[in-house]
């Protein structure tokens, strides 16, 4: 009898130790298991965190990006609009290459017109002025245009306007320059000895502006037996008058 009480209590003690080593197993296990699912959770919360903050990142650039875009069209609206309202620039003035005249169709009143050279570079063009005002002469048969007029008109001076001659006292003189036997009115032309040639021949002048036009030679038609040889850029003409 003792010693089924002894085997008993052995047998007690062992189911005893054998329930507090599972007891103790079980708590280990619990605890693992506790700290492995908190800081799985630890670790979910950590990266839905750095998610979000990516996600609020993302969000502030692509309105940034918006904002700019919005900006930059708002700026090229305005420069297209100030650009459109802004006053056009004053066009370049052109070089002026012909005179504007005030032709004049009486006789020489006797009222002058006086310039410097340089108001007269302003108004004529080079041509002109080598012929006009440097006593030049252009070639023969260069303005087949002025040779060739036939119209009814009256020729005036390139430089002042002044009438000079009438298409009527026109004739062809086969000199290659236009040719008159006459001038419109006698006052209206002056002459001047020229020996720059070393010749003496007869210049012709306009009476109000002293600009070189011609000469006159004797060996022209009747009536007058006179030939005034004009230069063609001396010369404007007016048709019907």
């Amino acid at each position: 009898m003792e010693r089924e009480k002894t085997l008993d209590h052995r047998a007690n003690s062992l189911s005893y130790g054998i329930l507090r080593s599972l007891n103790h197993a079980d708590d280990i296990y619990f605890n693992r298991s506790h700290h492995f699912i908190a800081g799985w959770a630890s670790n979910i919360a950590a990266r839905k965190r750095i998610v979000m903050k990516l996600l609020t990142l993302s969000f502030a650039l692509i309105a940034l990006a918006g904002c700019s875009a919005f900006m930059s069209q708002v700026n090229s609206s305005s420069a297209a609009s100030v650009e459109n309202t802004a006053p056009e620039p004053e066009a370049t003035p052109k070089v002026k290459t012909l005179n504007e005249l005030t032709y004049t169709n009486g006789e020489f009143d006797g009222q002058e017109i006086i310039k410097t050279d340089a108001e007269w570079k302003k108004t004529l063009t080079p041509e002109e002025y080598r012929i006009l005002r440097e006593e030049g002469t252009e070639r023969p048969y260069a303005n087949k245009e002025m040779l060739n007029n036939h119209k009814r008109g009256v020729f005036y001076c390139a430089a002042c306007g002044l009438a000079l001659f009438k298409s009527d006292a026109k004739f062809e003189s086969g000199t290659g320059w236009p040719s008159f036997f006459r001038p419109i009115f006698a006052k209206n032309v002056v002459e001047v000895v020229d020996k720059s040639l070393g010749e003496t021949r007869t210049e012709i002048e306009c009476a109000r502006c002293h600009s070189h036009i011609g000469h006159v030679f004797d060996d022209g038609p009747k009536p007058t037996g006179l030939r005034y040889c004009m230069n063609s850029p001396a010369l404007r003409f007016k048709a019907g008058i």
